[in-house]
């Protein structure tokens, strides 16, 4: 991670996400990065599960057993993102839809947002893929069109625990897969 490793005061910030597969990752980042949002390269493309959130050092290997834990409970689910939506005039964001998934993401959430991670959100949780974020209106236009059109498909098979650097770039520092389910003979 560079530098301090995101250390703040014996804390460090946190997220947990559902990672969007290539080659739709890649697409919606260069396209947010198009849209003239400059932290975009330091943000994986991703459905949020537990927003960025500030944990103590001491805390990590509660929070390790805890998303373990929450993994179990689960199992690989179909996800699929097709056309935009927006969170205007409260929040100054364009998004992808979630077409497919949309109630076992608010499942999810509602697991690893818990225990050790409880915590009160801002607004509700809505799961969405943020295409442009805090940018001039016109930008946000542009994104809610040229992204109208967009779709994909790919299987949700876990979720990863994130860690903010120094640098100001979100990276993995564990992926935690859902248990598979086991196909009769």
């Amino acid at each position: 991670m560079g530098g301090d490793g995101g250390v703040i005061g014996g804390s460090v910030l946190i997220g947990v996400s559902l990672a969007v597969p290539e080659p739709y990752g890649s697409q919606i980042q260069d396209a947010r990065t198009g849209y003239g949002d400059t932290r975009a390269h330091g943000i994986p493309t991703h459905v949020t599960l537990l927003p960025p959130t500030e944990v103590p050092l001491a805390a990590l290997d509660g929070v390790d057993g805890h998303l373990a834990r929450a993994a179990a409970g689960h199992r690989p689910f179909p996800v699929s993102l097709r056309g935009t939506g927006t969170f205007r005039p409260v929040s100054q964001v364009v998004f992808v839809q979630l077409e497919q998934g949309v109630r076992e993401c608010r499942a999810l959430e509602a697991s690893v947002r818990s225990g050790p991670l409880a915590r009160e959100l801002a607004f509700p949780y809505h799961p969405h893929v943020t295409v442009a974020h805090d940018v001039p209106a016109e930008a946000l236009d542009r994104a809610y069109a040229d992204l109208r059109g967009f779709e994909a498909r790919f299987t949700a098979a876990g979720f990863s625990l994130y860690r903010f650097g120094a640098d100001e770039v979100w990276r993995p520092v564990r992926t935690y897969g859902f248990p598979q389910v086991a196909t009769a003979r």
